[in-house]
């Protein structure tokens, strides 16, 4: 999967698949005083089973507001998000959510924490064992499982995140800025490592950030956002075979045209 790039798809061409994501028509607008703002405007897009999709922007596109919407975290004041083929309308099972900030339980162990979402389903405790091994042993955090937060670096608590988010089998993991707090260095690895992830689990990957190259580096497309209000610019295809190296002169022309139609400087 990891090597395969895939076409744009619509809503409509979404509309019977039970796995993949469809914003439809979003608009958020916010009370601001007495002074309706409009954040969001008519942001429409889909994304097909097994589609990893990127959402840059410039800074107050919304492209935070969109993704709470999409997880179910901020009602959006007109239209609707789909995902598995049901509309979202609160946190569910059914999304996988990582966040910039690590939001490990302290008091909890790595494997504690990987497990937390397995306590609230039906499955035996011996099922859910073996859930969390198979996830730890994914991120290649095994040997840690009896570490507790504090004693892990940033890229190793991320892991742990998205392990946690990946242990309920959600059909999507959606992301938001997850590397955004840690080195370069450790940045790419992280990026390296969600792939070999992606390719092996086959999930949806919806994945915001303000990273341009880091984009480039994980998508299949790049929903480019434009603001005042916040809308979308144009969808990029990112034709670049996997594993991506940024000195490949695709690479390179890909980054150029998203910073331009967003208008960023290289």
């Amino acid at each position: 999967m990891a090597g395969v790039n895939r076409g744009p798809a619509s809503g409509d061409e979404l509309g019977d698949d039970p796995a993949g994501v469809v914003v439809d028509a979003v608009g958020k607008t916010y009370d601001d005083g007495g002074t309706p703002v409009r954040a969001l405007d008519d942001v429409s897009f889909a994304v097909e089973s097994g589609e990893f999709v990127c959402v840059v922007g410039p800074s107050g596109c919304g492209k935070t507001t969109l993704f709470r919407i999409i997880a179910g975290l901020t009602e959006a004041t007109d239209g609707e998000i789909r995902v598995a083929g049901s509309p979202v309308t609160g946190p569910t099972t059914d999304m996988g959510v990582v966040f910039q900030e690590y939001h490990l339980f302290p008091w909890l162990t790595v494997e504690e924490n990987v497990g937390f979402g397995l306590e609230r389903t039906d499955r035996s405790a011996a099922e859910r064992e073996r859930r969390v091994d198979e996830m730890l042993d994914l991120v290649g955090l095994t040997e840690f499982r009896d570490s507790y937060p504090k004693s892990l670096s940033g890229g190793m608590k991320q892991r742990v995140a998205i392990a946690r988010s990946l242990a309920v089998d959600p059909e999507l993991l959606l992301m938001d800025e997850p590397f955004g707090a840690v080195d370069a260095q450790t940045r790419e690895m992280l990026q390296r490592e969600l792939l070999d992830v992606w390719a092996s689990t086959g999930k949806t990957a919806l994945f915001v950030t303000h990273d341009v190259a880091e984009a480039v580096t994980l998508a299949d497309r790049i929903v480019v956002m434009a603001s005042e209000p916040g809308r979308i610019a144009e969808i990029v295809d990112v034709d670049v075979s996997r594993p991506r190296e940024r000195g490949d002169p695709a690479f390179g022309e890909h980054v150029a045209r998203v910073r331009d139609l967003i208008g960023a400087r290289p």
